[in-house]
């Protein structure tokens, strides 16, 4: 018997081959990207990738998933058994932190332009230098043009030119493709010009933010009617002119220092910010101080809030243009003492105080064609649309407000600044190099400002209710109920509101109401029923609408009701909390201010001012002081208010 061996199998060893190597994109900040390697060799393929040469976490597949957060450059590494590895390309996960709002939501990669570049009018001899950006999935490619010509060598997102002359004037655009589709910037023109040929610079804001406050329900002080147009017209305005706005009515004195902090939260480099009051003030020692709704009679500085330290804060933000806006007295609290001067402005500069009255002198309100106003507001709105330089605007408003004859004499406006740069309020906004405030910003200003969703009520009766709401303030929502279908058996139908917790209306008095429900006939389209939700800041859990329908049934003829709820959480400025305002400090000067001023609060409010139609006595927004109550001079105002900085703190 022959044996026969047989002889061992050889294994042929081949090279490791990458097949399709990964690709570079370019995404908006945590978009979910999927980098992939395909490679061939011999037996098993393990696989590792990299980035900025350390190891990912959990890479060791050929298919590697990430939410891309920053730019960043990753490889893949493919190894076998047999001690053989390759790596793949580098490749780019750029990331673009600016606005994607208008990114499709099924977008496969296709070249979407988020930054059009921008026209330009260079000096002769200047760098010339144009951006523009755009998501991709494989990163896009850019190839610019002027006036219709490629340009060699200018294939990147930035097209620069160190010294510009006057053969690169003209018009540009820039082609953005990728595999899946090619797509045009905008055209924009370049003008190189001479040096005395230059416009001056026009200034811009990062953004535009402001914070309106109106006082008019006083507990121990008497009532004010302006404030609600008042600061209801001046919202919708500085809306028109590019501002954040949060508007409130109604706060007492730790609601107001809450609202100033998120204001402080909305300021920072660059910005421009506003802050406005209308309501009872006075003025010591050349400081002027807000009257909160609930200050006791007499007040101390305790009980108010100093102007001079909001400034102060705003400074500290590093604001563009810092203005503050006051439609109140400034009498002085003690007719005996000597005022000083208003204390010095910081050095940063552009920094306007608009005061509606000089030194010790009252504020006025009158109606006007049938509507409440102070005199100083009702000019400012007349003005504060121009485009000249806020301090320009200011003068106008004095001099209007010089030749009105119901104030001759009595009051008289009063500016003071340090602007050093002829910045206007409808400068423009320019968020380059500050996308990522930006959306901070917008964020915390959101969560002031965002309406409850129209809710579509049915009824098992067969009748749809649509309710809706609107914002005559931030802290003021109105609840809309509207019948859209009765059904095929039932007629005279109505609808109610209640809300729970219970809120009650605070302006459903006399003049009040009908100033109010002015406002509504501009927001709504006639509804059956309407529910007036104030003074949101103080809400501590969540609103609940609940609407009662009343119908009656065609065959049985009897009236029966039917009732939903509805839950719309903590709306507008009650998502601030500002009722949650705790400080140890201010508790600690709250209870010393009580325990020192109780015995000389008055049991009895004042009334409420009744303001004539027609050319009549001004309204003065002065609030009842010490000066004209029988007290001792302990209740004088302190000057020495330092510790009140602390008040201003930001909370972050």
């Amino acid at each position: 018997m022959t044996a026969f061996r047989t002889k061992p199998c050889q294994i042929m060893i081949g090279e490791i081959l990458i097949v399709r190597h990964p690709f570079s994109v370019c995404v908006p900040v945590d978009h979910k990207v999927t980098l992939s390697v395909r490679a061939e060799g011999t037996g098993i393929l393990n696989y590792q990738w990299f980035t900025d040469e350390k190891e990912v976490s959990g890479g060791t597949e050929a298919d590697l998933t990430i939410k891309a957060k920053k730019t960043k450059l990753y490889v893949c590494r493919v190894n076998d058994h047999f001690c053989n590895c390759v790596f793949s390309d580098w490749v780019k996960v750029k990331v673009l932190d600016i606005d994607k709002s208008g990114l499709p939501v099924y977008w496969q990669g296709e070249p979407h332009i988020a930054v059009n570049p921008k026209p330009q009018t260079v000096r002769q001899g200047s760098k010339l230098t144009l951006r523009c950006a755009a998501f991709g999935i494989p990163a896009p490619n850019y190839q610019w043009y002027r006036n219709g010509q490629p340009l060699l060598d200018k294939t990147s997102d930035m097209l620069q030119i160190d010294r510009a002359t006057v053969e690169h004037g003209g018009s540009y655009l820039c082609s953005i493709s990728n595999v899946l589709e090619e797509t045009w910037t905008e055209p924009v023109n370049v003008d190189i010009v001479q040096t005395a040929q230059l416009p001056p610079a026009v200034p811009t804001a990062t953004d535009k933010v402001a914070l309106l406050i109106g006082n008019l329900n006083y507990s121990n002080h008497p009532d004010l009617m302006a404030p609600i147009m008042d600061v209801h017209e001046l919202a919708n305005l500085l809306q028109q002119l590019g501002f954040r706005v949060v508007s409130l009515l109604d706060l007492t004195r730790e609601e107001m220092l809450a609202a100033i902090d998120k204001f402080m939260q909305l300021l920072d480099r660059g910005v421009y910010g506003l802050f406005y009051y209308a309501g009872h003030g006075y003025e010591h020692a050349g400081r002027n101080y807000l009257v909160a709704v609930d200050a006791p009679q007499p007040y101390r500085p305790e009980n108010c809030v100093c102007v001079q330290r909001v400034m102060l804060s705003m400074q500290e933000r590093r604001t563009a243009l810092s203005v503050i806006l006051l439609d109140t007295c400034r009498k002085w609290y003690n007719q005996d003492c000597i005022p000083s001067g208003i204390m010095p402005l910081g050095p940063s500069g552009n920094t306007v105080y608009g005061y509606a009255t000089c030194e010790d002198a009252e504020a006025f309100e009158v109606q006007d064609g049938g509507k409440s106003t102070g005199i100083f507001t009702k000019y400012l709105n007349a003005h504060i649309l121009q485009t000249e330089k806020v301090t320009h605007v200011l003068e106008k408003v004095s001099e209007d407000l010089g030749r009105d004859p119901l104030v001759t004499g009595k009051q008289q406006v009063e500016i003071k600044h340090t602007l050093k740069e002829p910045r206007s309020l409808a400068d423009p906004v320019r968020t380059t190099g500050h996308t990522r405030e930006l959306h901070l910003r917008d964020a915390c200003w959101r969560q002031a400002n965002e309406l409850p969703r129209k809710k579509q009520l049915k009824f098992v009766c067969g009748v749809e209710v649509e309710v809706s709401f609107s914002a005559l303030f931030s802290n003021v929502l109105v609840a809309f109920a509207t019948v859209k279908t009765t059904g095929p058996r039932n007629q005279d139908c109505t609808v109610t509101l209640s809300s729970i917790p219970p809120i009650q209306d605070i302006f459903s008095g006399p003049g009040r109401s009908e100033e109010m429900d002015s406002l509504l006939f501009k927001t709504s389209d006639n509804p059956d029923c309407t529910l007036r939700l104030c003074a949101l800041q103080k809400l501590t859990e969540s609103l609940v609408i609940k609407v009662d329908l009343h119908y009656t049934h065609m065959d049985s003829k009897l009236r029966q009701t039917e009732s939903q709820q509805v839950d719309i959480g903590k709306p507008l400025v009650a998502s601030c909390k500002l009722h949650r305002r705790s400080h140890a400090t201010t508790i600690k000067k709250q209870e010393g201010a009580s325990a020192q001023s109780m015995g000389n609060i008055s049991s009895s409010k004042p009334q409420l001012h009744q303001t004539l139609a027609g050319p009549c006595r001004p309204f003065t927004r002065k609030a009842v002081c010490a000066a004209k109550v029988a007290v001792t001079w302990s209740n004088e105002p302190e000057e020495n208010d330092e510790n009140e900085l602390q008040d201003f703190t930001l909370r972050h």
